[in-house]
């Protein structure tokens, strides 16, 4: 796979998602302007993703102030990450990222504002490599559940282009398949903006493994028909009490498959887990431009121009359809998410 997000040659250079799967355009941000801009235009999305996007557009940000003294420094890094912050409200990893790019600067009280510089992109690639291990762990532990011969439901995109690489409910669908498991994967195709049939079924294409698009409105009936033996999908937020906040869509898809006695899974790695919101009653889900969904990906309209719209980027699924989580520390049921994930 391509890779998502990189550090190269004084840029954060993102490969633009917005243009899947008819064009791979690199997008070089030179600012960290440039960098909240494309998380908000969904040019790199994903919650893990954004998050060490964000952590990229800090360092690439530091590389611009002028001060000469770590207080005025830091004073003048405030705009930064607050400008990055405001992009996407409802996936945890960004504020996770973030405040890690924070604490690294306030452990660098004492070096000079050069090494500083270089200390903060030293910093965010560490948060891309440990992503990219994380997501390696994850995927192992997963594909323990997962059977030779299993057909797995996704919804919307979780794999290597919404993380730093490799993925996570697409992560596990590729450990099984490093393993030698004869799998297939349903990809629905996650309206409005088509995440599942523009990203996850190019993604899994270009690795080679067995994906069948599908609407949105097929899965029910698949399930029916004994054609889906468990679903796996991502997350951009997990509350404490294991209420998960991810792509709208994926209530519905927990709903049929507990219907149908099918295991749902999330897989995310800890970065996701916000033991600071007690249940999804309190996370922010991010409402869109209603364009996303009169047209098609911007282009052809559907729908009667002037009608009124309602587009929730997210949806909160109880923990009560998650048969369990997980994660790069083992697979766990949602309610032990606080004692496993306590710092």
């Amino acid at each position: 796979m391509v890779r998502t997000v990189e550090w190269k040659n004084g840029a954060v250079r993102l490969l633009d998602q917005s243009l899947l799967p008819e064009k791979v355009v690199f997008l070089d941000c030179r600012d960290y302007q440039t960098v909240a801009r494309a998380i908000t235009e969904l040019r790199v999305r994903g919650a893990p993703a954004i998050g060490v996007t964000a952590a990229m557009g800090v360092a690439l940000g530091a590389q611009s102030v002028n001060a000469t003294s770590y207080d005025n420094f830091s004073y003048a890094m405030l705009e930064v990450f607050n400008c990055l912050a405001a992009t996407r409200p409802t996936a945890v990893n960004l504020f996770w990222a973030i405040d890690r790019m924070k604490q690294a600067l306030a452990a660098l009280r004492d070096r000079s504002v050069a090494e500083i510089k270089r200390c903060l992109v030293e910093e965010s690639q560490r948060i891309l490599d440990e992503d990219i291990a994380m997501n390696r762990a994850l995927g192992r532990h997963g594909a323990a559940l997962v059977k030779d011969g299993h057909t797995i439901l996704t919804h919307c995109n979780a794999g290597a282009l919404a993380t730093a690489g490799y993925g996570t409910a697409l992560g596990v669908v590729r450990a099984a398949w490093e393993e030698g498991k004869k799998i297939r994967v349903l990809a629905d195709e996650t309206r409005p903006v088509l995440q599942g049939a523009r990203l996850t079924a190019w993604e899994l294409m270009q690795d080679g493994i067995p994906v069948t698009l599908i609407t949105d409105n097929m899965a029910g009936a698949l399930m029916q028909q004994g054609l889906v033996h468990l679903c796996i999908v991502g997350a951009d937020r997990i509350a404490a009490n294991g209420d998960v906040a991810n792509k709208i869509g994926t209530y519905s898809v927990a709903v049929l498959a507990k219907a149908h006695g099918i295991p749902f899974y999330v897989a995310a790695p800890h970065s996701t887990i916000d033991l600071a919101t007690p249940s999804g009653e309190q996370i922010p889900i991010e409402q869109r431009n209603p364009q996303e969904v009169t047209s098609v990906c911007g282009g052809a309209q559907v729908a009667p121009i002037g009608v009124e719209v309602f587009n929730p980027a997210f949806d909160v699924t109880p923990a009560s359809y998650v048969t369990a989580v997980i994660t790069e520390r083992g697979v766990f049921q949602p309610t032990e998410l606080t004692d496993r994930f306590r710092s």
